[in-house]
């Protein structure tokens, strides 16, 4: 696990709020999610939009299954017949953007063999061409699967409740409170937003 005692000094001296959230919650486990391919994760969030993990997951089994128990390639995707995608429970909208995905990355239209090499925002607007990635989508990614230490997401209901709890506010803050108030946290915000997030689990005695 890497270490962020620099990232936790520098938000505890950047934020006495957010100082307090870090001295309750404890140590940092921010981790990345290294195993597979880029092309795998990508389809992973695309099969697990707007569904319980429960459901999601057998849903995501079941596809794996269609390929031997593993990720397709996008070219394998592409051939598959849409009878079998929705027998695993797949909606003809994931369907298009599985599809719309893998026939990106096979044209090299997003190029996720090589997207470690681009910025942040690139990265997010690489992504965001595929049909059903979002801004939130991509920065997950960033966040989680290339372990990129600086990523706010603003539009995370999880991060402005965190922020909300934490600086005592009466309503949530809006996206653009969120980059303001965490502005202060670069280069790390995106260990704030995982303390933000882990502060909701805790409860920091309330809601969330």
């Amino acid at each position: 696990m890497p270490d962020y005692r620099r990232a936790i000094t520098h938000l505890k001296r950047a934020d006495p709020k957010l100082a307090a959230v870090i001295e309750r919650v404890g140590p940092c486990r921010f981790a990345v999610r290294a195993e597979g391919t880029h092309f795998e994760a990508v389809a992973r969030a695309i099969v697990f939009q707007q569904l319980s993990g429960k459901a999601a997951g057998t849903i995501h089994k079941r596809f794996h299954g269609l390929f031997g128990d593993r990720c397709p390639e996008p070219g394998e995707l592409l051939l598959a017949p849409d009878e079998d995608l929705r027998g695993v429970g797949l909606s003809r909208q994931k369907i298009g953007y599985l599809r719309d995905l893998a026939d990106r990355v096979a044209s090299g239209d997003v190029p996720l063999d090589d997207i470690d090499s681009l910025g942040d925002e690139e990265v997010v607007a690489a992504l965001t061409r595929v049909k059903g990635v979002g801004r939130w989508t991509a920065q997950m990614f960033l966040m989680f699967r290339l372990g990129r230490p600086d990523v706010l997401p603003e539009l995370d209901l999880g991060v402005q409740k965190g922020i909300q709890l934490a600086y005592n506010k009466r309503a949530l803050p809006t996206p653009k409170d969120v980059l303001r108030i965490g502005a202060p946290w670069a280069p790390w915000r995106s260990v704030a937003s995982w303390y933000l997030w882990r502060s909701l689990e805790n409860g920091d005695g309330q809601g969330g």
